[in-house]
């Protein structure tokens, strides 16, 4: 009889060394199909909040007196650039338009030169009354506006610059210079001492040393401070209009409100107005918007 043979039964395939067969998962990290459409609505929700009143107001602008004060909500009617003729060649916005420049202008100038040196001293030198400076610094951001008004009137006034636009510079540094002080503080000290110590052996001063290696390594929270200093005093009303007294001097912030007297506003006119004056800050701000991100966490981690 032949021999038979049988068949050894065939073993189980080893388990893999990191064990039983996985089932797969999402990955760590990837939204569900769901989280993704309640993020995307949610962020279409917060942008149509944020997006709707300007969008109104652009369209406003172009709408004439009647559709604008009308119950009827519509999106353009009757549209026309009268508004923008009147604002730009029938009042005195061009003045108020150059006087703001000019207030923002020397604003930020001088915001940028005190809040950086004063910065950088605080950072990298030991002089007495400099904790006290420091706080100084910080109870001044803790007044509002309304408060020191008055006794910034009294100064002004003793000074003889009442109705003048050296009054609103001054304080409107008084305002935005405590506060980039601080942050460019923090900023520098997140920059190596060592880069000091390099420049002093190769015969750099400290004035020098600040120039010329600190500051261009600074930009991102030089241009925070410039964009904060230009819209301190570009749509700063309260001190404009406890300063100046004549027309010739107004601001933008403080002229528009001429178009919204008590009985008869003229919201189509200052609708116009604001779109105009947004322009010259959407300027400032695109020059500076690569350097917010950075800029505004400056001083957060160091080394």
């Amino acid at each position: 009889m032949a021999q038979m043979t049988t068949t050894p039964p065939i073993a189980d395939a080893p388990a893999s060394p990191s064990g039983p067969a996985r089932v797969n998962k999402p990955r760590r990290g990837r939204r569900s199909i769901a989280a993704s459409i309640g993020l995307h609505a949610t962020m279409i929700v917060a942008s149509l909040i944020a997006i709707g009143p300007i969008a109104w107001v652009l369209l406003s602008s172009f709408k004439p007196g009647y559709a604008v004060q009308s119950s009827e909500l519509t999106l353009v009617k009757d549209p026309t650039l009268a508004n923008y003729e009147y604002v730009l060649f029938d009042t005195n916005f061009p003045i108020w338009f150059l006087n703001s420049v000019l207030v923002a202008a020397f604003t930020m100038l001088f915001g940028i030169f005190f809040s950086a040196t004063t910065g950088y001293a605080l950072s990298r030198f030991n002089f007495p009354g400099r904790r006290s400076l420091m706080m100084v610094f910080l109870v001044t951001q803790m007044f509002p506006v309304a408060i020191l008004i008055v006794p910034i009137y009294t100064i002004m006034a003793n000074l003889g610059l009442i109705n003048t636009l050296p009054s609103l510079v001054i304080a409107y540094l008084t305002i935005a210079v405590p506060f980039c002080a601080w942050m460019l503080k923090g900023y520098f000290d997140s920059i190596p001492n060592s880069l000091d110590e390099a420049a002093s052996l190769d015969g750099c001063g400290p004035f020098r040393t600040f120039w010329t290696v600190i500051l261009p390594l600074a930009r991102p929270a030089i241009a925070v401070t410039g964009f904060y200093t230009f819209l301190t005093a570009w749509g700063e009303v309260a001190y404009a209009s406890a300063f100046i007294q004549t027309d010739n001097k107004f601001t933008l912030a403080y002229g528009m409100r001429q178009f919204v007297p008590q009985f008869n506003p003229q919201w189509e006119y200052l609708t116009a107005a604001a779109i105009l004056v947004t322009i010259p800050a959407g300027i400032v701000f695109l020059f500076a918007q690569k350097h917010l991100v950075s800029g505004l966490t400056a001083g957060g981690t160091k080394g």
